[in-house]
């Protein structure tokens, strides 16, 4: 198996991969234009804000991992020259922190935040509290569907590395 290869092509699956999370903040930017020129109702208007913030943040989430993967997909090749057994052995230490931070982080955390929200829908009778709590679900909704997929791939990732380090 190739290291460089085995990198590379991990990490222009999650430069796809993360990408979706600027695709999202469109997404929620263009509802929230909507809400704002369209909604007639107290509900309908109270989506403007939140829909604004989970937006901008998608699009800051998204375009700081997209940022990120480039520069380690770029940076990659010239690593590897470098010194390919510290390239090897960075790349398993990394993907074992961040299969840890996925366990520990995003599985865990999210789903509550998630709780949290659904509970802002039934206990609160304001409209932008609901509004809020329904926006929140989306959008940890968003970062759950892509973080999970991308948790995949850092464990296969990182078991790829792991057979490789074997192999030498």
């Amino acid at each position: 198996m190739d290291i460089l290869k085995t990198a590379t092509d991990w990490a222009k699956a999650e430069v796809f991969s993360t990408s979706f999370f600027i695709v999202f903040g469109i997404l929620f930017l263009l509802g929230s234009a909507g809400f704002w020129h369209l909604g007639k109702t107290e509900m309908a208007k109270a989506f403007v804000t939140p829909t604004i913030v989970a937006g901008i943040l998608l699009l800051i989430i998204g375009i700081g991992l997209v940022g990120n993967n480039m520069y380690r997909l770029n940076s990659f090749p010239k690593e590897y020259e470098k010194d390919t057994a510290a390239f090897l052995e960075s790349e398993i230490t990394r993907a074992d922190k961040t299969v840890k931070e996925f366990q520990n982080g995003v599985l865990k955390v999210i789903p509550c935040i998630i709780a949290v929200a659904a509970m802002l829908i039934f206990f609160m009778e304001q409209p932008m509290w609901r509004a809020i709590g329904i926006t929140t679900i989306a959008m940890m909704s968003v970062i759950l569907l892509v973080d999970i997929n991308a948790n995949a791939r850092i464990n296969d990732y990182h078991k790829q590395l792991l057979l490789i380090e074997k192999s030498k």
